[in-house]
């Protein structure tokens, strides 16, 4: 049944590239034996189709290119997916990312567009967004000028 764990591996990643883990859980919720899910697991190692630091890379540039999110969210993102730290901290060391208040202000531009104006508002949706709190207050006083007592 090694065969089997090895084959449905393959075609998961045939679909999009997964982490370990990722592969490691839907071969044990799709019944296979930890002894088959392990030697596929090593199989694919050996033959390189498992790389997590190019598995988070890959996710993170992709996350990017759709909306501009923080580190933090972009990390949480990866746990969530099953990176371990080590891929995780490579993948946001990548000197090509943009910088994290690059990434907020065009988040708060986004927003702004699309008719956004309250600054608590915009706020909020920069901490969902995984964004520093020195970066959101330096955005959030950059895009709506606090308006100053009569």
């Amino acid at each position: 049944m090694a065969d089997g764990a090895y084959q449905k591996a393959v075609d998961l990643l045939a679909r999009r590239p997964h982490f370990e883990r990722e592969i490691q859980h839907k071969l044990r919720d799709r019944g296979f034996e930890s002894s088959d899910i392990d030697e596929a697991l090593s199989r694919l190692r050996r033959i390189g189709y498992l790389d997590d630091d190019g598995c988070a890379r890959l996710f993170v540039r992709s996350k990017l290119r759709r909306s501009p999110v923080g580190r933090r969210r972009l990390a949480a993102d990866l746990r969530r997916r099953g990176a371990d730290g080590g891929s995780i901290d490579r993948a946001l060391a990548d000197p090509e990312l943009a910088a994290d208040l690059d990434l907020a202000r065009r988040a708060a531009e986004r927003w702004a567009t699309r008719g956004g104006e309250e600054k608590a508002a915009l706020m909020r949706h920069l901490d969902r967004r995984g964004f520093s709190k020195s970066d959101i207050l330096t955005v959030a006083g950059e895009q709506i000028p606090v308006e100053s007592p009569p």
